[in-house]
Protein backbone atom coordinates (compact mmCIF):
# COMPACT_ATOMS: atom_id res chain seq x y z
CA UNK A 1 0.00 0.00 0.00
CA UNK A 2 2.81 2.54 1.19
CA UNK A 3 4.62 1.76 -2.20
CA UNK A 4 1.76 2.02 -4.10
CA UNK A 5 0.91 5.77 -2.65
CA UNK A 6 4.85 6.47 -3.49
CA UNK A 7 4.65 5.13 -6.89
CA UNK A 8 1.30 7.90 -7.47
CA UNK A 9 3.60 11.10 -6.58
CA UNK A 10 6.29 9.58 -8.51
CA UNK A 11 4.50 9.40 -11.86
CA UNK A 12 4.35 13.57 -12.89
CA UNK A 13 1.12 13.47 -14.41
CA UNK A 14 -0.60 11.59 -11.88
CA UNK A 15 0.91 13.77 -9.26
CA UNK A 16 -0.75 16.63 -10.43
CA UNK A 17 -4.31 15.20 -10.93
CA UNK A 18 -4.26 14.21 -7.30
CA UNK A 19 -3.00 17.53 -6.42
CA UNK A 20 -5.44 19.37 -8.32
CA UNK A 21 -8.13 17.54 -7.10
CA UNK A 22 -6.92 17.72 -3.42
CA UNK A 23 -7.12 21.53 -3.88
CA UNK A 24 -10.15 21.97 -5.53
CA UNK A 25 -12.01 19.64 -2.66
CA UNK A 26 -10.21 22.13 -0.68
CA UNK A 27 -11.60 25.57 -2.39
CA UNK A 28 -14.99 23.64 -1.76
CA UNK A 29 -14.54 23.40 2.01
CA UNK A 30 -13.36 26.79 2.09
CA UNK A 31 -16.82 28.03 0.34
CA UNK A 32 -18.36 26.03 2.48
CA UNK A 33 -17.65 28.24 5.42
CA UNK A 34 -18.83 31.55 4.05
CA UNK A 35 -22.38 32.23 5.50
CA UNK A 36 -25.27 33.46 2.95
CA UNK A 37 -25.64 37.27 4.36
CA UNK A 38 -28.67 38.58 6.25
CA UNK A 39 -29.70 35.44 8.64
CA UNK A 40 -28.87 34.92 12.18
CA UNK A 41 -26.69 31.90 12.62
CA UNK A 42 -27.93 31.11 16.50
CA UNK A 43 -31.81 30.81 15.15
CA UNK A 44 -30.77 28.64 12.40
CA UNK A 45 -29.28 26.50 14.10
CA UNK A 46 -32.18 26.15 16.69
CA UNK A 47 -34.32 25.30 13.45
CA UNK A 48 -32.58 22.90 12.18
CA UNK A 49 -32.13 21.27 15.36
CA UNK A 50 -35.70 20.44 14.79
CA UNK A 51 -35.50 19.27 10.90
CA UNK A 52 -33.66 16.00 11.61
CA UNK A 53 -35.43 13.11 10.05
CA UNK A 54 -37.30 15.36 7.58
CA UNK A 55 -36.27 16.03 3.28
CA UNK A 56 -34.47 19.13 4.62
CA UNK A 57 -32.18 17.18 6.55
CA UNK A 58 -31.64 14.34 3.99
CA UNK A 59 -30.84 17.39 1.38
CA UNK A 60 -28.67 19.12 4.05
CA UNK A 61 -26.71 15.05 3.87
CA UNK A 62 -25.86 15.86 0.41
CA UNK A 63 -24.62 19.35 0.58
CA UNK A 64 -22.03 18.70 3.09
CA UNK A 65 -24.06 20.61 6.09
CA UNK A 66 -23.27 23.81 4.20
CA UNK A 67 -27.66 23.77 3.97
CA UNK A 68 -28.05 23.77 8.11
CA UNK A 69 -25.78 27.02 8.03
CA UNK A 70 -26.74 28.02 4.73
CA UNK A 71 -23.92 28.79 3.23
CA UNK A 72 -23.09 30.06 -0.31
CA UNK A 73 -23.00 26.26 -1.32
CA UNK A 74 -26.22 25.94 0.65
CA UNK A 75 -27.89 24.00 -2.48
CA UNK A 76 -24.79 21.86 -3.12
CA UNK A 77 -24.64 19.49 -6.07
CA UNK A 78 -28.25 18.52 -5.71
CA UNK A 79 -29.78 20.68 -8.60
CA UNK A 80 -27.20 19.01 -10.69
CA UNK A 81 -28.18 15.56 -9.92
CA UNK A 82 -31.82 16.39 -10.47
CA UNK A 83 -30.84 17.66 -14.08
CA UNK A 84 -29.09 14.83 -14.77
CA UNK A 85 -31.96 12.56 -13.19
CA UNK A 86 -34.40 14.70 -15.44
CA UNK A 87 -32.23 14.25 -18.39
CA UNK A 88 -32.37 10.41 -18.18
CA UNK A 89 -35.79 10.28 -17.79
CA UNK A 90 -36.76 12.86 -20.60
CA UNK A 91 -34.19 10.35 -22.75
CA UNK A 92 -36.78 7.91 -22.74
CA UNK A 93 -39.53 9.78 -24.04
CA UNK A 94 -38.13 12.05 -25.83
CA UNK A 95 -36.79 10.75 -28.72
CA UNK A 96 -34.65 14.43 -30.05
CA UNK A 97 -32.59 13.51 -26.62
CA UNK A 98 -32.52 9.45 -27.71
CA UNK A 99 -31.29 10.34 -30.65
CA UNK A 100 -28.72 12.43 -29.47
CA UNK A 101 -27.76 10.02 -26.45
CA UNK A 102 -26.67 7.80 -29.68
CA UNK A 103 -24.29 10.41 -31.31
CA UNK A 104 -21.30 9.67 -29.06
CA UNK A 105 -19.25 12.65 -27.85
CA UNK A 106 -20.89 15.24 -29.59
CA UNK A 107 -24.40 14.22 -28.21
CA UNK A 108 -22.62 13.48 -24.48
CA UNK A 109 -21.89 17.23 -24.90
CA UNK A 110 -24.89 18.73 -26.23
CA UNK A 111 -26.86 16.39 -23.55
CA UNK A 112 -24.45 17.71 -20.93
CA UNK A 113 -25.20 21.59 -21.69
CA UNK A 114 -28.85 20.97 -21.43
CA UNK A 115 -27.97 19.35 -17.67
CA UNK A 116 -26.51 22.69 -17.28
CA UNK A 117 -29.27 24.58 -18.02
CA UNK A 118 -31.52 22.38 -16.19
CA UNK A 119 -29.41 22.57 -13.24
CA UNK A 120 -29.33 26.83 -13.31
CA UNK A 121 -33.40 27.03 -13.67
CA UNK A 122 -33.68 24.48 -10.76
CA UNK A 123 -31.25 26.56 -9.07
CA UNK A 124 -33.36 29.86 -9.66
CA UNK A 125 -36.76 28.37 -8.48
CA UNK A 126 -35.05 26.75 -4.99
CA UNK A 127 -33.73 29.64 -4.09
CA UNK A 128 -36.30 31.65 -4.65
CA UNK A 129 -38.66 29.37 -2.69
CA UNK A 130 -35.56 29.57 0.16
CA UNK A 131 -36.14 32.99 0.42
CA UNK A 132 -39.27 33.06 0.70
CA UNK A 133 -39.46 30.26 3.16
CA UNK A 134 -36.60 32.14 5.17
CA UNK A 135 -38.61 34.95 5.75
CA UNK A 136 -41.25 33.25 7.17
CA UNK A 137 -39.69 31.06 9.47
CA UNK A 138 -39.09 31.11 12.93
CA UNK A 139 -37.63 28.43 15.41
CA UNK A 140 -39.51 26.97 18.17
CA UNK A 141 -39.14 29.92 20.14
CA UNK A 142 -40.30 32.15 17.47
CA UNK A 143 -37.29 34.21 16.84
CA UNK A 144 -37.08 35.32 13.83
CA UNK A 145 -34.04 33.59 11.36
CA UNK A 146 -33.64 36.89 8.85
CA UNK A 147 -32.57 39.75 10.46
CA UNK A 148 -33.69 42.18 7.38
CA UNK A 149 -36.62 40.16 5.59
CA UNK A 150 -36.89 42.05 2.37
CA UNK A 151 -36.95 42.13 -1.33
CA UNK A 152 -33.25 42.86 -1.48
CA UNK A 153 -32.74 39.91 1.23
CA UNK A 154 -34.56 37.81 -1.81
CA UNK A 155 -32.79 38.81 -4.59
CA UNK A 156 -29.54 38.49 -2.58
CA UNK A 157 -30.33 34.95 -1.80
CA UNK A 158 -30.93 33.73 -4.91
CA UNK A 159 -28.11 35.28 -6.66
CA UNK A 160 -25.89 33.75 -3.76
CA UNK A 161 -27.12 30.05 -3.83
CA UNK A 162 -27.16 30.18 -7.43
CA UNK A 163 -23.81 31.00 -7.76
CA UNK A 164 -22.60 28.80 -5.47
CA UNK A 165 -24.09 25.67 -6.98
CA UNK A 166 -22.94 26.98 -10.56
CA UNK A 167 -19.71 27.37 -8.96
CA UNK A 168 -19.98 23.90 -7.48
CA UNK A 169 -20.65 22.45 -10.86
CA UNK A 170 -17.97 23.59 -12.59
CA UNK A 171 -15.70 22.39 -9.05
CA UNK A 172 -16.89 18.82 -10.34
CA UNK A 173 -16.62 19.38 -13.94
CA UNK A 174 -12.85 20.36 -13.56
CA UNK A 175 -12.11 17.61 -11.30
CA UNK A 176 -13.64 15.08 -13.49
CA UNK A 177 -11.61 16.87 -16.47
CA UNK A 178 -8.19 17.27 -15.14
CA UNK A 179 -8.42 15.83 -11.79
CA UNK A 180 -9.18 12.17 -10.85
CA UNK A 181 -12.07 10.28 -10.18
CA UNK A 182 -15.68 11.26 -10.47
CA UNK A 183 -15.59 15.11 -9.77
CA UNK A 184 -19.44 15.15 -8.52
CA UNK A 185 -19.07 12.16 -6.63
CA UNK A 186 -16.13 13.18 -4.96
CA UNK A 187 -18.06 16.64 -4.08
CA UNK A 188 -20.44 14.64 -2.40
CA UNK A 189 -17.99 12.05 -0.95
CA UNK A 190 -16.04 15.26 0.60
CA UNK A 191 -19.15 16.90 2.34
CA UNK A 192 -19.86 13.55 3.65
CA UNK A 193 -16.45 12.39 5.06
CA UNK A 194 -15.89 15.41 6.64
CA UNK A 195 -18.38 15.11 9.60
CA UNK A 196 -16.73 11.46 10.02
CA UNK A 197 -14.27 13.03 12.24
CA UNK A 198 -17.37 14.96 14.47
CA UNK A 199 -19.02 11.76 14.36
CA UNK A 200 -15.97 9.93 16.23
CA UNK A 201 -15.52 12.96 18.86
CA UNK A 202 -18.86 12.02 20.13
CA UNK A 203 -18.24 9.05 20.54
CA UNK A 204 -14.74 9.08 22.13
CA UNK A 205 -16.15 11.98 24.23
CA UNK A 206 -19.31 9.64 25.46
CA UNK A 207 -17.23 7.14 26.20
CA UNK A 208 -15.09 9.78 28.43
CA UNK A 209 -18.00 11.13 30.32
CA UNK A 210 -19.38 7.29 30.65
CA UNK A 211 -22.32 8.28 28.33
CA UNK A 212 -21.72 5.56 25.79
CA UNK A 213 -21.36 1.71 27.16
CA UNK A 214 -17.60 0.10 25.58
CA UNK A 215 -19.20 -2.30 24.78
CA UNK A 216 -22.20 -0.40 22.74
CA UNK A 217 -18.80 1.17 21.32
CA UNK A 218 -16.84 -1.89 20.09
CA UNK A 219 -20.49 -3.53 18.85
CA UNK A 220 -20.70 -0.38 16.84
CA UNK A 221 -17.50 -0.33 15.64
CA UNK A 222 -17.50 -4.28 14.50
CA UNK A 223 -21.08 -3.72 12.56
CA UNK A 224 -19.09 -0.14 10.74
CA UNK A 225 -16.45 -3.05 9.50
CA UNK A 226 -18.72 -5.42 8.39
CA UNK A 227 -21.27 -3.05 6.37
CA UNK A 228 -18.10 -1.75 4.56
CA UNK A 229 -17.06 -5.67 4.09
CA UNK A 230 -20.54 -6.17 3.00
CA UNK A 231 -20.72 -3.14 0.62
CA UNK A 232 -17.31 -3.71 -1.01
CA UNK A 233 -18.14 -7.42 -1.52
CA UNK A 234 -21.76 -6.65 -3.53
CA UNK A 235 -20.32 -4.03 -4.93
CA UNK A 236 -17.89 -5.48 -7.07
CA UNK A 237 -20.46 -8.40 -7.79
CA UNK A 238 -21.62 -9.01 -11.07
CA UNK A 239 -23.83 -12.01 -13.38
CA UNK A 240 -21.56 -12.57 -16.58
CA UNK A 241 -23.64 -13.67 -19.47
CA UNK A 242 -21.16 -15.63 -21.50
CA UNK A 243 -21.17 -14.26 -25.53
CA UNK A 244 -19.58 -15.39 -28.64
CA UNK A 245 -18.82 -13.78 -31.67
CA UNK A 246 -19.04 -15.60 -35.12
CA UNK A 247 -16.27 -15.36 -37.34
CA UNK A 248 -16.54 -13.11 -40.30
CA UNK A 249 -13.91 -12.92 -43.54
CA UNK A 250 -13.13 -9.35 -44.68
CA UNK A 251 -10.89 -9.34 -47.33
CA UNK A 252 -7.70 -11.73 -46.15
CA UNK A 253 -8.68 -11.17 -42.84
CA UNK A 254 -10.59 -13.05 -40.18
CA UNK A 255 -12.72 -11.48 -37.54
CA UNK A 256 -14.63 -12.78 -34.49
CA UNK A 257 -14.54 -16.37 -33.15
CA UNK A 258 -13.71 -14.98 -29.68
CA UNK A 259 -15.54 -15.18 -26.83
CA UNK A 260 -15.90 -12.83 -24.34
CA UNK A 261 -18.67 -12.12 -20.99
CA UNK A 262 -21.76 -9.42 -20.73
CA UNK A 263 -21.25 -8.31 -16.77
CA UNK A 264 -24.48 -7.15 -15.29
CA UNK A 265 -23.84 -5.44 -11.92
CA UNK A 266 -25.64 -6.88 -8.61
CA UNK A 267 -26.05 -3.09 -7.66
CA UNK A 268 -26.20 -1.46 -11.19
CA UNK A 269 -28.37 1.52 -9.71
CA UNK A 270 -25.85 2.48 -7.17
CA UNK A 271 -27.86 4.99 -4.54
CA UNK A 272 -29.94 6.63 -6.80
CA UNK A 273 -32.50 4.47 -5.66
CA UNK A 274 -32.16 5.52 -2.17
CA UNK A 275 -32.04 9.17 -3.06
CA UNK A 276 -35.30 8.59 -4.73
CA UNK A 277 -36.83 6.29 -1.74
CA UNK A 278 -35.56 8.73 0.82
CA UNK A 279 -37.29 11.73 -0.31
CA UNK A 280 -40.60 10.28 -0.98
CA UNK A 281 -40.52 9.09 2.84
CA UNK A 282 -39.78 12.28 4.40
CA UNK A 283 -42.32 14.08 3.00
CA UNK A 284 -44.60 13.50 5.73
CA UNK A 285 -42.10 14.69 8.16
CA UNK A 286 -41.55 18.05 6.16
CA UNK A 287 -45.24 18.47 5.77
CA UNK A 288 -46.00 18.03 9.38
CA UNK A 289 -43.34 20.39 10.23
CA UNK A 290 -44.68 23.45 7.54
CA UNK A 291 -48.42 22.24 7.86
CA UNK A 292 -50.01 21.88 11.54
CA UNK A 293 -52.75 19.90 10.64
CA UNK A 294 -53.83 17.28 13.53
CA UNK A 295 -53.74 14.65 10.66
CA UNK A 296 -51.00 15.15 9.05
CA UNK A 297 -49.77 15.30 12.46
CA UNK A 298 -50.95 11.83 13.18
CA UNK A 299 -49.79 10.50 9.84
CA UNK A 300 -46.30 12.21 10.16
CA UNK A 301 -45.84 10.41 13.37
CA UNK A 302 -46.10 6.62 11.71
CA UNK A 303 -43.58 7.94 9.97
CA UNK A 304 -40.65 8.38 11.99
CA UNK A 305 -37.72 6.36 12.86
CA UNK A 306 -37.86 3.01 13.67
CA UNK A 307 -41.87 3.25 13.11
CA UNK A 308 -43.57 0.03 11.31
CA UNK A 309 -44.83 1.73 8.81
CA UNK A 310 -41.44 3.93 8.01
CA UNK A 311 -39.51 0.63 7.39
CA UNK A 312 -42.26 -0.89 5.42
CA UNK A 313 -42.74 1.70 3.22
CA UNK A 314 -39.03 2.52 3.06
CA UNK A 315 -37.98 -0.86 2.26
CA UNK A 316 -40.80 -0.58 -0.64
CA UNK A 317 -39.98 2.45 -1.99
CA UNK A 318 -36.34 1.06 -2.53
CA UNK A 319 -37.07 -1.83 -4.41
CA UNK A 320 -39.86 -0.28 -6.61
CA UNK A 321 -37.12 2.65 -7.73
CA UNK A 322 -34.50 0.55 -8.24
CA UNK A 323 -36.89 -1.22 -10.74
CA UNK A 324 -37.46 1.73 -11.89
CA UNK A 325 -34.35 3.46 -12.37
CA UNK A 326 -32.71 0.77 -13.86
CA UNK A 327 -35.82 0.12 -16.27
CA UNK A 328 -34.54 3.50 -17.76
CA UNK A 329 -30.65 3.17 -17.88
CA UNK A 330 -30.77 0.02 -19.25
CA UNK A 331 -32.55 -1.33 -22.24
CA UNK A 332 -32.17 -5.27 -22.84
CA UNK A 333 -33.83 -4.57 -26.12
CA UNK A 334 -30.29 -2.20 -27.24
CA UNK A 335 -27.95 -4.73 -25.95
CA UNK A 336 -29.78 -7.37 -27.42
CA UNK A 337 -29.71 -5.04 -31.49
CA UNK A 338 -26.27 -4.15 -30.75
CA UNK A 339 -24.48 -7.87 -30.38
CA UNK A 340 -26.24 -9.60 -33.23
CA UNK A 341 -25.12 -6.13 -35.15
CA UNK A 342 -21.39 -7.06 -34.41
CA UNK A 343 -22.32 -10.78 -34.97
CA UNK A 344 -22.29 -11.54 -31.00
CA UNK A 345 -24.55 -14.43 -29.52
CA UNK A 346 -25.28 -15.82 -26.17
CA UNK A 347 -24.37 -19.67 -26.42
CA UNK A 348 -28.38 -21.69 -26.31
CA UNK A 349 -30.29 -18.31 -26.70
CA UNK A 350 -31.49 -17.51 -30.49
CA UNK A 351 -30.27 -13.68 -31.02
CA UNK A 352 -33.25 -10.82 -31.23
CA UNK A 353 -36.05 -11.14 -28.85
CA UNK A 354 -35.40 -14.45 -27.47
CA UNK A 355 -31.67 -13.08 -26.10
CA UNK A 356 -33.36 -9.65 -24.71
CA UNK A 357 -35.30 -11.34 -23.18
CA UNK A 358 -33.04 -13.91 -21.19
CA UNK A 359 -31.01 -10.92 -20.60
CA UNK A 360 -34.14 -9.10 -18.74
CA UNK A 361 -34.87 -11.82 -16.93
CA UNK A 362 -31.78 -12.62 -15.67
CA UNK A 363 -31.36 -8.73 -14.96
CA UNK A 364 -34.69 -9.01 -13.08
CA UNK A 365 -33.35 -12.13 -10.55
CA UNK A 366 -30.08 -10.23 -9.37
CA UNK A 367 -31.90 -6.72 -9.33
CA UNK A 368 -33.97 -8.03 -6.34
CA UNK A 369 -31.04 -9.04 -4.81
CA UNK A 370 -29.83 -5.46 -5.53
CA UNK A 371 -32.80 -3.52 -3.97
CA UNK A 372 -32.92 -6.19 -1.22
CA UNK A 373 -28.81 -5.19 -0.30
CA UNK A 374 -30.04 -1.55 -0.65
CA UNK A 375 -32.41 -1.67 1.67
CA UNK A 376 -30.60 -3.47 4.18
CA UNK A 377 -28.08 -0.83 3.73
CA UNK A 378 -30.06 1.87 4.29
CA UNK A 379 -32.52 0.48 7.11
CA UNK A 380 -29.52 -0.88 9.62
CA UNK A 381 -27.70 2.46 10.93
CA UNK A 382 -31.24 3.66 11.59
CA UNK A 383 -32.48 0.54 13.60
CA UNK A 384 -29.34 0.82 15.61
CA UNK A 385 -30.66 3.84 16.27
CA UNK A 386 -33.76 4.05 17.17
CA UNK A 387 -34.90 0.23 17.04
CA UNK A 388 -37.86 -1.64 16.05
CA UNK A 389 -41.14 0.12 17.47
CA UNK A 390 -43.30 -2.81 17.92
CA UNK A 391 -45.50 -1.32 20.10
CA UNK A 392 -47.23 0.72 17.08
CA UNK A 393 -48.15 -2.29 15.51
CA UNK A 394 -51.90 -3.61 16.01
CA UNK A 395 -53.33 -6.52 18.32
CA UNK A 396 -49.30 -8.16 18.56
CA UNK A 397 -47.65 -4.74 19.22
CA UNK A 398 -47.64 -4.50 23.24
CA UNK A 399 -46.80 -8.31 23.18
CA UNK A 400 -43.87 -7.96 21.21
CA UNK A 401 -42.43 -4.86 22.71
CA UNK A 402 -42.99 -6.73 26.15
CA UNK A 403 -41.22 -10.01 25.38
CA UNK A 404 -38.36 -8.73 22.52
CA UNK A 405 -35.10 -7.66 23.76
CA UNK A 406 -34.60 -3.91 24.18
CA UNK A 407 -31.80 -3.65 22.27
CA UNK A 408 -34.05 -4.55 19.55
CA UNK A 409 -37.41 -2.19 20.38
CA UNK A 410 -35.30 0.39 21.38
CA UNK A 411 -31.72 0.27 19.36
CA UNK A 412 -28.31 1.14 21.16
CA UNK A 413 -29.59 4.36 22.38
CA UNK A 414 -26.55 6.06 20.36
CA UNK A 415 -26.18 9.28 18.04
CA UNK A 416 -24.84 7.31 14.68
CA UNK A 417 -23.67 9.61 12.33
CA UNK A 418 -22.43 7.22 10.00
CA UNK A 419 -25.83 6.82 7.71
CA UNK A 420 -26.26 3.65 5.48
CA UNK A 421 -26.21 6.33 2.42
CA UNK A 422 -23.48 7.96 3.66
CA UNK A 423 -21.37 5.13 4.18
CA UNK A 424 -22.85 3.45 0.63
CA UNK A 425 -21.21 6.85 -1.11
CA UNK A 426 -18.26 6.90 0.65
CA UNK A 427 -17.51 2.89 -0.30
CA UNK A 428 -18.67 3.60 -3.86
CA UNK A 429 -16.94 6.59 -4.70
CA UNK A 430 -13.38 5.85 -3.04
CA UNK A 431 -13.71 2.01 -4.83
CA UNK A 432 -13.93 4.26 -7.98
CA UNK A 433 -11.42 6.69 -7.92
CA UNK A 434 -9.00 3.75 -6.46
CA UNK A 435 -9.69 1.82 -9.51
CA UNK A 436 -8.71 4.83 -11.60
CA UNK A 437 -5.41 5.19 -10.13
CA UNK A 438 -4.93 1.37 -10.19
CA UNK A 439 -5.71 1.79 -13.99
CA UNK A 440 -2.96 4.67 -14.24
CA UNK A 441 -0.52 2.96 -12.32
CA UNK A 442 -0.67 -0.65 -14.24
CA UNK A 443 -0.97 1.50 -17.30
CA UNK A 444 2.52 2.91 -16.57
CA UNK A 445 3.98 -0.69 -15.27
CA UNK A 446 3.59 0.27 -11.97
CA UNK A 447 1.87 -2.02 -8.94
CA UNK A 448 -0.91 -0.83 -7.87
CA UNK A 449 -3.07 -1.39 -4.67
CA UNK A 450 -4.38 -4.76 -5.16
CA UNK A 451 -1.87 -6.97 -7.47
CA UNK A 452 -3.62 -9.83 -7.36
CA UNK A 453 -6.97 -8.82 -8.38
CA UNK A 454 -7.84 -5.22 -10.06
CA UNK A 455 -10.47 -3.33 -7.98
CA UNK A 456 -13.91 -2.65 -10.14
CA UNK A 457 -15.29 0.56 -10.34
CA UNK A 458 -19.07 0.86 -9.84
CA UNK A 459 -21.84 2.93 -11.99
CA UNK A 460 -23.64 5.36 -9.14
Amino acid sequence: MLDSIRNIFSIPELRKRVIFTLLLLAVYRIGGQIPNPGLSATALQEFWQSQKGSLLGFIDLFSGRNMSRMTIFALGIMPYISASIILQLLTVVWPYLERLSKEGELGRKKITQYTRYGTIVICLIQAIGISIFLQALRTPAGAPIVLNPGWGFKLLTVLTLTTGTVFVMWLGEQISERGIGNGISLIIFAGIVVNFPTGLNKMVSGLRTGAMDPLKMIFLGAIMVAVIAFIVFVERGQRRIPVSYAKRVVGRKVYGGQSTHLPLRVNTGGVIPIIFAASVITIPATAANLIKVPVIQTVAAQFGLGMPLYNLVYIAAIIFFTYFYISIIFNPVDVADNLRKYGGFIPGIRPGKTTSDYIDDVLSRITLAGAIYLAAVAILPEFLITGFKAQALPWIGPFLEANLPKFITQGLGVEFMFGGTSILIVVGVAMDTMQQIEAQLVMRHYDGFMRRSRIRGRRG
